[in-house]
């Protein structure tokens, strides 16, 4: 709303009035009005911040070239789209897209279950039997424990869950990515970045309870383009991917955590943790961007309370 509000003043906007905006509508109502205008602030900022980044959100070429507002449904970040927000110009064959973060810095939260093929989702290469195997001597235990006691909590199942689950789980899945890594050496890095930080080109709007934070995730150079003869305010290097996977190990003192250090400056951190406090045959991955390339546009923003 903070973008419309801003750029209808100065050029054709609509919004895609679809699911996914009726249901953040919905959640966005029943927060309290103090929450809602930190929001608007913060929103507010970005917004002002965005337009000297982007021409094109506020100059179009004619009346029928009209800026769509949309939100993205949630199933696009199966396939490595991490957007939330969409700002397109059909007319133009432009568009750009905000991934937007309120107090927390994750890239994924993807599962690993008896069912999940994460080689397949992630890389479109299925991962082995061999790592199925390995991973279903753990949650075959999980399902058992769960199917006899709904109630069972993780910390009445287990004497050391790091030790018993994270740690053969997280063991499984590191070998299963160097495999992946050996059977495509050329495009393996590269593409299991894309999956995690983002496949298309976006900003990356991150709200804290002062501050708020603008990345630019420029991997196809397709932001900060000009519009007519306008010129972008900043300028914004587009960064490069990785080609290769250096070393995949545990964060030291850490059962739960894998390091991946890859060239060109990424770092990613896999940290696995239960979901839920009662025990069940699934976990769930916190994945962060530890370091990126060191042209990774970055601007804070401190806002007063």
């Amino acid at each position: 709303m903070q973008i419309y509000d801003r750029l209808n003043l100065v050029t054709n906007v609509s919004i895609i009035e679809n699911e996914p905006f009726k249901r953040v509508k919905e959640c966005y109502a029943k927060v309290s009005e103090t929450e809602k205008d930190n929001f608007k602030i913060a929103a507010s900022f970005a917004v002002n911040f965005l337009i000297d980044l982007e021409p094109r959100l506020s100059i179009g070429i004619n009346e029928k070239d009209i800026l769509v507002l949309e939100i993205v449904s949630d199933s696009a970040g199966k396939e490595g789209d991490v957007r939330d927000v969409l700002l397109i110009r059909a007319f133009q064959k432009w568009e750009i897209g905000i991934s937007a973060k309120n107090n927390h810095r994750a890239l994924k939260h993807s599962r690993l279950s008896t069912n999940l093929d994460f080689g397949q989702e992630w890389l479109q290469s299925p991962c082995s039997e061999n790592y199925f195997a390995e991973i279903n001597e753990v949650f075959g235990m999980l399902a058992s424990i769960r199917k006899n006691d709904k109630t069972k909590i993780w910390n009445d199942a287990f004497e050391d869950v790091f030790a018993q689950i994270y740690k053969p789980v997280l063991t499984a899945f590191k070998n299963e990515m160097l495999r992946l890594q050996n059977l495509d050496p050329d495009n393996f890095a590269s593409k299991l970045v894309q999956y995690l930080v983002g496949k298309n080109d976006f900003y990356k709007i991150l709200k804290s309870k002062r501050k708020v934070e603008i990345q630019a995730f420029n991997l196809n150079g397709t932001l900060n383009l000009a519009a007519k003869s306008k010129k972008p305010e900043l300028k914004i290097t587009k960064i490069q991917l990785p080609k290769r996977l250096i070393e995949l190990v545990f964060k030291k003192g850490h059962d739960n955590t894998l390091i991946a250090y890859f060239d060109e400056g990424w770092q990613i951190s896999f940290r696995l943790h239960t979901a839920k406090s009662t025990v069940e045959p699934s976990l769930k991955f916190d994945v962060n961007l530890i370091s990126a390339p060191y042209n990774l546009f970055s601007h804070h923003m401190l806002i007063k309370q």
